[in-house]
């Protein structure tokens, strides 16, 4: 949805922003909320600052979302203000609230709006080009969950309810493939025969949860590395941003995420196979950037089972593909026949890479873990 100038100024007049609106652009290659990068002029120049619409087709709670991010913004820049050295305007995102001290302005139209101060001297990468890239990244989500580990107060409002519940996304696909609507599972045999034998998998974590083996943490969620911001100056990680999908879940969560993307070096939906597969090197960096941020936390269990994370984001990542294909494509964009059918077969070629290396990965993990 594309806002028009004179709106864009209406609405960020609503927040607690001195001087005067100057300017208002698209910023960010995000797909679901609408992000502005606004310019103000005062007394000291020109300063910018992050205007965003909710998508409340993805997120059916805008006001439970805010304040979840809220509590999480303000906890971290409490505990960088007591940290000597740090910068809480750039180490976190920081919420400027409306005229009205609500943390989100809704529009006459139902849309609902929020404002970050902008974040100078700091970019984000779309993909993972480098070891170092997924290192910085990895060891900032790692500090993330890290500082939220004592965020006081009740559990947070699932903004997406049942995000990565596996064995809820297998039901689906079981349900696409029984329905099989657009005659296209003659197509897929190999994959759903693929996602059948490794249905075992889909129950790994929600069962350690449900037996109270695995703890509950606040996780982000969605750990790709275009979700930290670079510092410019150092080429350091400076900032998780992105924390719509900020909730209660389990750590193995973000570094399963971490996993399915970091080291795979080639595109999600790429069609040479054999160009698919987990780079050690990528992957070591990534597990050296986490654990070194994570690992005076985390508990045994969950460092048994880093690298089963991997697989099982991986996994579901891959029968959401599938389901969709099945389906019909009416989720996820697609941009050519067997889009997604494409999609799934690289998330199951990443996962037999996963398997195939298994042996290497753990020992990479031990290494970094004590």
């Amino acid at each position: 949805m594309k806002h028009d100038k004179e709106t864009l100024k209406r609405i960020a007049g609503r927040f607690q922003i001195d001087g005067e609106f100057v300017d208002a652009e698209p910023y960010g290659t995000g797909h679901i909320n609408d992000t502005y990068k606004c310019k103000w002029q005062d007394r000291a120049g020109t300063r910018p600052f992050i205007l965003q619409r909710i998508n409340n087709n993805v997120f059916k709670n805008p006001p439970q979302l805010m304040e979840n991010i809220s509590r999480v913004t303000g906890y971290l820049g409490e505990q960088l203000a007591r940290t000597p050295g740090s910068e809480p305007d750039r180490e976190t995102l920081t919420l400027i609230p409306t005229r009205a001290g609500e943390k989100f302005h809704l529009d006459e139209q139902g849309n609902f709006w929020r404002t970050y101060v902008f974040i100078r001297g700091a970019r984000t990468f779309d993909t993972c080009t480098s070891p170092d890239q997924a290192y910085e990244g990895a060891k900032m989500f790692g500090k993330f969950q890290r500082m939220l580990d004592g965020l006081p107060g009740p559990r947070l409002h699932d903004t997406i309810p049942f995000f990565h519940h596996t064995p809820r996304r297998f039901k689906d696909l079981e349900k696409a493939i029984e329905k099989d609507a657009h005659n296209r599972a003659a197509s897929a045999r190999a994959e759903i025969k693929f996602a059948v034998r490794h249905k075992p998998l889909s129950t790994l974590v929600v069962d350690l949860l449900a037996a109270g083996r695995m703890p509950e943490r606040i996780t982000h969620n969605d750990t790709k590395v275009n979700n930290v911001m670079i510092d410019d100056a150092t080429g350091r990680g400076i900032c998780v941003i992105d924390l719509d999908t900020v909730m209660a879940g389990c750590a193995l969560f973000d570094f399963g995420d971490m996993v399915r993307t970091m080291p795979r070096l080639a595109a999600e939906d790429e069609r040479d196979l054999g160009k698919v597969s987990c780079d050690p090197v990528f992957f070591e960096a990534m597990a050296r950037g986490y654990l070194e941020s994570a690992r005076q936390f985390l508990l045994p269990v969950e460092l048994e089972h880093l690298v089963d994370a991997g697989r099982l984001i991986t996994f579901t990542i891959g029968i959401r593909f599938l389901a969709d294909y099945l389906a019909g494509d009416v989720y996820f964009k697609t941009h050519r026949p067997g889009h997604n059918l494409d999609r799934a077969r690289v998330q199951f070629k990443f996962m037999e890479s996963l398997e195939q290396q298994e042996d290497k990965l753990e020992a990479i993990i031990l290494k970094h873990s004590h």
